[in-house]
């Protein structure tokens, strides 16, 4: 995101994997590390995202490390694009070495809130899980994971009123069963072109509201 961005090759099951860090904000009190999931591999999607990079500032700002990374096959990232299963691996394995211990949250963005769904699912009950933000969730397009109960205080999920790509009606039928809120962007559409501002506040608010 600027001249502080830390560069990482971390490992995964399928070899090297690209990854970028940038620090809690200074004077902010270190709250743990984010670690944000990009959008659909074959779509152009990557770290460098817009939206997951406005994500990755909210956390920053709010106290916490940021730590983007490239799915297999994207970017420095070895390995081929495997349909959520594979990069649910990768996302894990990025956890297990920028965060081996203390507080993580999980964050994604489309394709990206799809995995990290499922990385809430798996690591909720083993890890201090703090915060998890799913933005624009690829619901129309793949089985996203139920958020576990005790972590729906802790979830926030966006999605734009017009969204082109995801129907905010997919999103709103995986959330119904459980009863789970959904902050909607009036007039947003899936990259919230525009509105990254008022994404990037949502975020922070949602944070600042957990300490």
């Amino acid at each position: 995101m600027n001249a502080q961005t830390e560069r990482l090759t971390l490992q995964g099951a399928a070899g090297a994997i690209e990854a970028a860090r940038d620090a809690a904000a200074a004077g902010a009190a270190p709250r743990g590390v984010a670690v944000i999931a990009h959008p659909h591999p074959l779509f152009g999607g990557t770290m460098d995202n817009k939206v997951v990079q406005t994500l990755a500032r909210a956390f920053v700002a709010s106290g916490f490390a940021a730590v983007r990374f490239n799915f297999r096959g994207v970017g420095g990232s070895a390995g081929v694009h495997d349909d959520g299963q594979g990069e649910l691996e990768d996302l894990l394995a990025v956890v297990r070495q920028v965060a081996p211990q203390g507080p993580v949250a999980l964050a994604g963005f489309s394709f990206g809130a799809f995995v990290a769904s499922h990385a809430l699912a798996r690591l909720w009950g083993e890890r201090e899980v703090v915060a998890a933000v799913l933005v624009g969730t690829a619901a129309s397009r793949f089985t996203v994971a139920p958020v576990p109960t005790e972590a729906q205080l802790r979830t926030l999920i966006v999605h734009g009123e017009h969204d082109e790509t995801v129907p905010l009606a997919s999103v709103m039928d995986w959330a119904r069963p459980q009863t789970l809120p959904v902050t909607v962007v009036p007039g947003g559409g899936h990259f919230f072109h525009g509105q990254l501002p008022l994404l990037r506040g949502l975020v922070a608010r949602h944070l600042q509201a957990l300490i």
